[in-house]
């Protein structure tokens, strides 16, 4: 038996659970913090063949910087299976290191993801800016992968302007959005992606607002490719992540995640597992479904890949746009 089937795992109230599979990311996610982000796989002999017994660090280990671990995100928060989704494209692509990469984040508890765990050179950006910071970086630098992780509340609300008017002029780019569905680092207020009825501390008796579809406004808006899962979906999130970072022009991946702290506890969403398990029953779209408008709501939102198209991205056109003015 895995040593690892030996841990217990608590829940708030005090209740082990033992034996839960490590597929499931709430559980791989708590076990990764119980260890101080390590997973130490011990493998006997008879699966090995060879020596008594082999520890290995868990994968993303290699592209993250040690010295910030363990890291600061709540026990619980998906953040984790995020990082480890992208890491596992950045792996699959065969980047040994994020030396060609250039990671922007804005404010809030997803903008840590990049900043200060990656090993690689970030920016870490002021409220709602990061696309803004990200589309300086590229015309600047435009042999790198230029990649924002942020979370919706800094992409969709302050920062909205800018990453509607991103995916318009196609700008190349990948935007991971985390989305929560709440301003978690602040204290649990509404934001553009809260269901309508969800009681916050700034909507005490219920949000009246309607909340944004990310994947369609974005893909309405222009952009190349656009995809979204949850942190109940890695396999599915990597494989468009890879895609994404593939994707000439503006790519954009919307990661629906548990907040459990900020956004479980106060619209009583349930624990960490529960909303996991929530997010498994999302409908996900069949090839050439049609791109009809929707209003999300707690059993609509719909997962998949939104728009896979291949415009020619800004920078190209803007290299056109200086061949006629020297030429």
């Amino acid at each position: 038996m895995h040593f690892l089937d030996d841990i217990y795992l608590s829940d708030k109230q005090g209740n082990c659970n033992r034996g839960q599979e490590l597929s499931n990311p709430a559980v791989f996610f708590n076990i990764l913090h119980a260890l101080e982000n390590v997973l130490l796989v011990s493998h006997s002999a008879a699966e090995l063949g060879v020596g008594p017994m082999v520890p290995q660090k868990h994968f993303a280990r290699h592209y993250l910087r040690e010295e910030t671990l363990p890291s600061t995100f709540c026990p619980g928060c998906g953040a984790g299976e995020v990082t480890s989704a992208f890491l596992k494209a950045v792996g699959d692509l065969g980047h040994e290191d994020l030396s060609k990469f250039a990671f922007v984040s804005g404010i809030g508890c997803s903008a840590w993801i990049p900043s200060p765990h990656f090993k690689a050179d970030t920016l870490h950006t002021t409220h709602g800016r990061a696309i803004a910071f990200a589309t300086g970086l590229k015309l600047s630098q435009p042999e790198l992968r230029v990649v924002v992780i942020s979370g919706d509340g800094d992409l969709a609300a302050i920062g909205g302007n800018h990453l509607i008017h991103a995916a318009r002029r196609n700008m190349d780019m990948t935007v991971i959005c985390v989305n929560n569905y709440i301003y978690g680092m602040t204290g649990g207020q509404v934001g553009p992606t809260t269901f309508t009825g969800d009681r916050t501390t700034t909507s005490p008796y219920g949000n009246p607002e309607r909340p944004f579809d990310l994947a369609r406004l974005v893909a309405a808006a222009g952009a190349n490719y656009v995809a979204r899962w949850t942190t109940a979906h890695p396999i599915q999130a990597a494989r468009s992540i890879r895609t994404a970072l593939e994707r000439e022009g503006f790519s954009f991946v919307e990661m629906i995640s548990q907040c459990p702290t900020a956004y479980g506890r106060r619209t009583r969403s349930g624990t960490p597992p529960e909303m996991l398990k929530w997010f498994k029953k999302f409908p996900v779209r069949k090839k050439g479904d049609p791109l009809d408008q929707r209003i999300p709501t707690k059993e609509g939102m719909d997962l998949g890949v939104f728009i896979d198209r291949h415009e020619t991205p800004f920078t190209e056109l803007l290299r056109e746009t200086y061949s006629k003015i020297e030429g």
